[in-house]
């Protein structure tokens, strides 16, 4: 079984959570249902739930991926030791290609963890 960890801000406000409990019902259980499976089945769940993120400047993150319809909710995360995941973002979009702004806010949040950890 591997660990899940929720990326938490300075504040204590946890981003990733909070974006997971405003979603509908539906969307919500999905996305649970597919964090459990991150959970379960660590880095052998592959595609199409998960995707490594192309570009040297994300390495380490990977995208969590469901799908309803026409919208896509995305989480990005990275394996922080042997056997924990961190959840460091979480937004929907409409198209396959990430957003650069939602990139740069995992990677940024990612390097922070990292800088705590220390």
């Amino acid at each position: 079984m591997w660990k899940i960890v929720f990326y938490r801000k300075d504040s204590l406000e946890e981003p990733v959570r909070n974006f997971i409990v405003n979603l509908p019902t539906k969307e919500r259980a999905k996305v649970a249902q597919e964090i459990e499976n991150i959970r379960s089945e660590g880095i052998y769940l592959g595609p199409p739930f998960v995707k490594k993120l192309a570009g040297k400047e994300y390495k380490g993150l990977w995208e969590l991926r469901v799908r309803f319809g026409s919208d896509y909710v995305r989480i990005i995360y990275f394996l922080h030791t042997e056997k924990t995941f961190v959840l460091l973002h979480g937004f929907k979009k409409k198209t396959n290609r990430t957003p650069k702004r939602e990139l740069e806010t995992a990677k940024r949040r990612m390097i922070e963890y990292k800088n705590r950890r220390r």
